[in-house]
C-alpha cells in the first residue's frame, strides 16, 4: 500500500492505497486518526488489497452523532446531530477526492466505524446509496430512538454485507441507557435479517475500550470476504 496524507474539508485523511486496479475502498471514520494499528491487525487477517481511507479530526459527538442527545453520564458532552452535515461533507468532497486518487474503480465501497463511527456508519446507510456495505464495531447502538429509528426507515440501498459486533461486558453497566447496548444490537441484526440482509453479528470478550484496532480489523475483514 502507499500512503497519502492529507487534508480535506478540516478533516485528517490518510489514504492507504492499493497499487492494484479496481479494489475495493473501505471507509473507516477513526476517533484516533490515521487508523495506523487497525492497518497492522489487518495484515493478520490475509485480506484481499484494498483501499483504506481513515477520516480523523472528527468533531466526535457531533460528527457522529444523528440527532441531539443529552450527555448520558457526567462530565460528558451532549452528541449535537451533526452526522447529516458531515455525511454530505463525506459524499460531496471527501470520497470524490478520494476515488480520484484510487486507481481504476473500486469494486464496491463500504463504510465502517468503531463506537459512535460505527452508529454513524450504520446511520448513514439510511442516508445514501453510497456504500454497500457496512460495518459497526462495538457501535453505540444505545443511541436514544436509533433502534427505532431503524425498524421505522428503509435502507437507501440493499447492502451486500452487515457486520455487528460487541464486547460482551458493555451492557453492564448501572447506566440505563449504555445498559441497553446489546439487547438493541441483537435486535437490529435480527431486524435486517428479516429485511433479507446477510448479517454477521459477533459477540467479542471484553468491554467496550478492550482491543478497538483488533474488533476494528475483524469488521473490516468481514466486508472483504463477500
Amino acid at each position: 500500500m502507499n500512503i497519502e496524507r492529507y487534508e480535506s474539508g478540516g478533516k485528517e485523511i490518510t489514504f492507504y492505497l492499493s497499487q492494484q486496479e479496481d479494489r475495493p475502498l473501505i471507509v473507516l471514520n477513526n476517533f484516533s486518526g490515521d487508523a495506523k494499528t487497525v492497518v497492522l491487525e489487518l495484515l493478520r487477517f490475509h485480506t484481499e488489497d484494498f483501499n483504506l481511507l481513515s477520516i480523523g479530526n472528527l468533531q466526535w459527538d457531533h460528527d457522529m452523532s444523528p440527532w441531539y442527545c443529552e450527555p448520558i453520564m457526567k462530565g460528558d458532552a451532549p452528541c449535537t446531530g451533526g452526522a447529516l452535515a458531515y455525511l454530505d461533507l463525506l459524499v460531496s468532497r471527501i470520497l470524490p477526492e478520494a476515488l480520484d486518487k484510487v486507481q481504476g474503480t473500486p469494486a464496491y465501497t463500504g463504510i465502517a466505524g468503531y463506537s459512535l463511527a460505527g452508529l454513524f456508519a450504520l446511520y448513514a446507510m439510511y442516508q445514501t446509496d453510497v456504500f454497500d456495505r457496512v460495518a459497526t464495531m462495538s457501535g453505540s447502538l444505545w443511541f436514544p430512538g436509533f433502534k427505532d429509528y431503524v425498524f421505522t426507515h428503509t435502507m437507501k440501498r440493499k447492502p451486500k454485507k452487515v457486520y455487528l459486533s460487541l464486547g460482551d461486558k458493555e451492557a453492564r453497566t448501572r447506566n440505563p441507557i449504555l445498559s441497553t447496548v446489546q439487547t438493541n444490537t441483537e435486535e437490529i441484526a435480527e431486524h435486517l435479517q428479516q429485511q433479507g440482509m446477510n448479517v454477521e453479528w459477533e459477540l467479542n470478550k471484553g468491554n467496550h475500550f478492550q482491543q478497538p484496532a483488533v474488533r476494528s480489523a475483524k469488521g473490516i475483514a468481514a466486508l472483504l470476504e463477500v
